[in-house]
């Protein structure tokens, strides 16, 4: 049997930002001193011209990069989630939000599986703050394919536009030849009636390998992946929701203000279904390797089985 591709998402950020340069000359990236990290150095080493370091001053770049917008480039703005979201909060509020700018965010590292940086640098609340402003597309790609179509996505979108992506390497699943990738639609990878699964990020492999074991054991899951968390694709959701009964939501993210949040609000008002949320349980993480992490906080194939077992046999 081949051996699974891996790819982390934030290498996908700067191997796509690069194939877009060539493209498009009013493309410019600005990055906060982290371009080895988020991968635009790769964009950088092509096109130097066009990448600005803004160092470590978040909240100056968000601003800078929104004065380029209003010239009619298209900026990406680079640093990790934790800076890019809760660091530059009230500059990409009011210097790109309010005025609604062309600005593209992209934050790498977001997530547990930063690992051993540290509660400190583990952004787990970065949905939650872009979600919350008027006008913004939250983005959280699953994959190397995924990803790269968002950014173009992303491009070609005329508005503000946040991006998450990881540093921990995961498996390649969709197959660039036949991908169509649209911004506020999802896609159902497995097929199912006895529960939802819904899922962003790097929690979608983790679905798709729970839907597998579920099916074995006789229990017929959807396995919904959700790159766009705004807008949401409700007529998606609502359709599993009523053709399923439960649904599950996964997401490499506090289980407040996310994918499961947003998920609820739009059943409890269109639809009202029992929902679970697989998430950060309200706590912040801590210093450890990314796997090891993500099984005790409970962001594995395994313990999305175990939650969707108990919720079918209520």
């Amino acid at each position: 049997m081949a051996e699974v591709k891996k790819i982390a998402t934030r290498d996908s950020y700067g191997n796509a930002l690069k194939e877009l340069g060539e493209l498009h000359e009013d493309l410019i990236v600005f990055d906060a001193d982290l371009a080895g990290a988020t991968k635009t150095g790769t964009f950088k080493k092509a096109f130097p011209e066009r990448h600005f370091n803004c160092g470590i001053a978040e909240g100056n770049m968000v601003a800078v990069a929104a004065g380029a917008a209003a010239m009619g480039l298209v900026p990406f703005a680079s640093s990790f989630a934790m800076f890019a979201a809760g660091r530059a909060f009230e500059q990409v509020r009011n210097s790109i939000g309010y005025p609604h700018l062309n600005v593209k965010i992209g934050a790498t590292h977001g997530g547990i599986s930063v690992g051993e940086d540290g509660a400190s640098h583990q952004c787990c609340e970065d949905f939650a703050l872009m979600r919350s402003i008027p006008g913004m597309v939250v983005m959280s790609p699953a994959d190397d394919v995924e990803a790269k179509a968002a950014v173009r996505a992303a491009y070609e979108y005329k508005g503000p536009v946040y991006l998450r992506f990881g540093r921990l390497a995961v498996p390649v699943f969709h197959d660039e030849a036949d991908f169509k990738f649209e911004i506020g639609k999802g896609e159902v990878l497995q097929e199912g009636s006895d529960v939802a699964i819904i899922a962003n990020g790097l929690l979608v492999n983790e679905a798709i390998e729970a839907g597998k074991t579920l099916k074995a054991a006789g229990i017929s899951a959807r396995v919904i992946n959700l790159c766009t968390i705004k807008p949401l694709d409700e007529e998606l959701i609502l359709k599993a929701a009523q053709e399923c009964g439960k649904v599950i939501t996964c997401e490499e993210h506090s289980i407040i203000g996310g994918l499961g949040e947003a998920v609820c609000a739009l059943l409890s008002e269109k639809c009202p279904t029992p929902v679970r949320r697989i998430g950060i349980n309200d706590e912040f993480g801590h210093s450890g390797p990314a796997a090891a992490l993500l099984k005790q906080f409970g962001l594995t194939a395994e313990h999305i089985t175990e939650v969707a077992k108990d919720f079918c046999g209520e």
